[in-house]
């Protein structure tokens, strides 16, 4: 694969055939090898599940061209399973058509993860992030879940008025200070008792147990006779819905980027905690930072702008003199104002960049230089990116929702998932105490993360699904589930992986070393692994760590540079990539420890999408 190809990959995820119940007559699908140590017989799919399902009549698509090399459709689904005959939603489907027909294997069903990321857009985006090799043998299938993007879409509030009036306290990256947390508090309360009434019936219908049904029916729509699936972020918890609750019916499932299922419905001895005190999305984010900082310290000032004193004394020291007063940057795009939940929203999103590294340390430097114009130490150094990390991170600001026309239901969909999927606090008013608490825990991002389910408070968000899948997620598969995670991922902790591979019984774990979010495009190792997985059932060998593709501050600085001796800290870039490639992952014991985290990021900023 390309280069730019796997990068898009990776920026893209830090996105049929004719109604038939069989497969293709002109090639039958490859079902991945049993292995001697897997090759226990699977679990099967439970009565109940099988009955909900089966009992739908295989919808017949009718493909018409779209977007160019698109093929999409629309299908009306049961909104209950449990009455395959009574009301529907609406849901899209778009696939991408194999390059090699007639040696096609089948359909890659493929999700973004979010809650509330497009399938469709993903599929249409095929051609620039998958491989040739998989882009030749199968159609690339993808759905957008109920409620969202082209499916009918949910709404909470009957106009953009309502909504506009509701969300005023939203428009945060996340709230910091008595007065925000109050407005915050305020309108999640609104959020949640919109989508609990107006947003009725389908807000209590968007469980990812629903999609999982959705996805099993649509498979047998395209011919599949088992289900292929690539997920990314949140996907990876569709995957393992899916796994689980149709075990049988698993041809290959990959999950990049991963969700502990069982953190993220909750048990009653965690119901009183924020979801992000069980996924630690906020620690994996800190935890990425400070490796960023101390890389940026070890490098020097040759290869790393901020690396002058020390780099996470240095941050700290920004970051309180942010929370004092806002920095102000000027450049040929006027004046921007930056908090400090805007400085930290800012850095949240780079940090889903394979670029992270340098990204992040560009816009703390752009700040520095801001709150320290007469002693910057990298001014000049930094002139000609200033102008673009200007720009991001007042991007990054407006991304807060500003409500105009038509109806933007991108908050709704991220609540219409995880609130209805898991246990949440009785009380938004509760959320200022448990945030503070999570940033004591993962300092910077505690609040960021934590804030994203305010409206999930149980006191407010009262509609439910009674069909939402609790577990077990332990079931054995008909085929092996890879499982997919990196060490540095901010929004899904690497820990989230380790366990959730614990407890597929038939998974195997692919660690990697690259930055951002998810791993496939990051690097030839991980990208090749999962290929060969998808399209041969082959999976990586036990213990496989995959050395990412870009590391941070590897090459000089353009431009006037301190003396090699001074600037060069430690003379150990060659060490320090030495020692990341051959690094085991953390014991489960040591990954503990460490900052985790899941598909989101802050609910304003970036709709709570991981």
């Amino acid at each position: 694969m390309p280069t730019t190809k796997r990068l898009l990959t990776a920026t893209l995820c830090g996105a049929l055939l004719a109604a038939s119940a069989a497969p293709p007559a002109f090639a039958a699908p490859i079902e991945p090898p049993a292995t001697t140590a897997m090759a226990q017989a699977p679990d099967k799919t439970s009565a109940v599940e099988k009955k909900r399902v089966d009992s739908v009549k295989t919808p017949k698509l009718g493909w018409y061209p779209c977007y160019g090399h698109g093929e999409c459709a629309t299908v009306k689904l049961p909104l209950d399973y449990d009455k395959p005959n009574g009301a529907t939603t609406e849901i899209a489907v778009l696939r991408v058509k194999a390059k090699n027909q007639r040696a096609k294997i089948g359909s890659l069903f493929v999700n973004p993860g979010g809650p509330g990321g497009s399938g469709t857009q993903i599929a249409l985006a095929a051609p620039q992030f998958l491989s040739e090799s998989v882009l030749e043998r199968f159609d690339i299938v993808g759905v957008d879940p109920r409620g969202i993007a082209s499916s009918q879409n949910v709404r909470c509030f009957a106009s953009v008025g309502d909504q506009t009036k509701a969300y005023a306290g939203l428009n945060v990256a996340f709230p910091y200070g008595k007065a925000e947390e109050v407005a915050y508090v305020k309108s999640a309360k609104a959020m949640g008792r919109g989508c609990s009434t107006t947003g009725k019936p389908l807000s209590g219908a968007m469980s990812t147990a629903e999609v999982a049904r959705d996805m099993d029916v649509l498979r047998r729509a395209v011919g599949d006779r088992k289900l292929t699936f690539l997920g990314f972020s949140y996907g990876s918890a569709l995957g393992q819905y899916y796994a689980n609750m149709f075990p049988d019916r698993v041809r290959a499932i990959t999950v990049d980027g991963v969700i502990n299922p069982v953190n993220w419905t909750g048990a009653a001895k965690t119901r009183n905690v924020t979801l992000d005190d069980r996924l630690r999305s906020a620690d994996g984010a800190y935890k990425a930072l400070i490796e960023i900082l101390k890389r940026c310290d070890t490098a020097g000032e040759t290869h790393c702008t901020f690396a002058a004193g020390d780099p996470v004394k240095n941050f700290a020291t920004l970051t309180e003199k942010l929370k004092a007063k806002p920095a102000a940057i000027t450049d040929e795009l006027g004046t921007s104002t930056i908090t400090y939940a805007d400085f930290i929203g800012g850095l949240l999103g780079l940090l889903y960049s394979p670029f992270a590294g340098e990204e992040v340390i560009g816009l703390t430097t752009l700040v520095w230089d801001a709150v320290n114009p007469d002693g910057s130490v990298t001014a000049a150094r930094q002139a000609a990116a200033r102008s673009t990390l200007a720009k991001r991170i007042a991007d990054a600001r407006r991304a807060a929702p500003a409500r105009d026309f038509p109806y933007d239901n991108g908050l709704e969909t991220f609540a219409g998932v995880a609130c209805t999927d898991g246990l949440h606090p009785k009380d938004a008013a509760s959320w200022p105490a448990l945030t503070a608490k999570s940033d004591k825990r993962a300092p910077y991002f505690g609040r960021a993360w934590a804030w994203s389910t305010a409206a999930c408070a149980a006191n407010t968000w009262t509609v439910r699904d009674e069909d939402a899948y609790r577990g077990p997620f332990t079931k054995r598969t008909a085929a092996p589930v890879l499982v997919v995670g990196n060490y540095w991922d901010p929004a899904t902790n690497y820990i989230e992986a380790v366990e959730s591979a614990k407890l597929l019984p038939n998974s195997r774990l692919l660690s990697s070393t690259n930055w951002g979010h998810t791993a496939y495009g990051t690097s030839k190792c991980a990208t090749d692994a999962i290929d060969t997985y998808l399209l041969t059932g082959t999976l990586p060998a036990v213990g496989t760590v995959c050395e990412g593709d870009i590391q941070p501050f590897t090459e000089p600085l353009a431009g006037d540079q301190p003396d090699e001796p001074t600037a060069r800290k430690a003379d150990r870039a060659d060490e320090s990539k030495a020692e990341i490639a051959t690094d085991a992952p953390p014991t489960s014991d040591e990954a503990k420890q460490l900052p985790p985290v899941t598909v989101r990021v802050p609910a304003s900023t970036l709709n709570g999408t991981r």
